[in-house]
């Protein structure tokens, strides 16, 4: 749960959304201000954006397999964060 205000994790969380949907970025900074689950979906795709990073460290076979998981799991939130900008009422550009 993401409770913090301010931190910098925080600031990681918000430009880790802005950064998919930069049209977006007025809504995105509203609902992460007032919406507690907008928040934890964007920290989980800051931590499942982390993983994919650190795939490189595993052996070839586990790493392109852990990368595809990752990468799926990072774009499922990254959908969800879509969908609670359409439900604003913004339809985010994808560019």
């Amino acid at each position: 749960m993401n409770t913090r205000t301010g931190s910098i994790n925080d600031q990681d969380d918000l430009t880790a959304a802005l950064r998919r949907y930069p049209a977006c970025s007025l809504q995105i900074q509203q609902l992460y201000v007032g919406d507690e689950t907008f928040r934890e979906l964007c920290s989980d795709l800051v931590a499942a954006e982390r993983a994919i990073k650190t795939m490189e460290e595993l052996p070839d076979p586990i790493r392109t397999e852990r990368r595809a998981e990752f990468a799926e799991m990072a774009n499922r939130l990254a959908g969800e964060i879509e969908k609670a900008i359409s439900q604003r009422g913004v339809v985010p550009l994808r560019l």
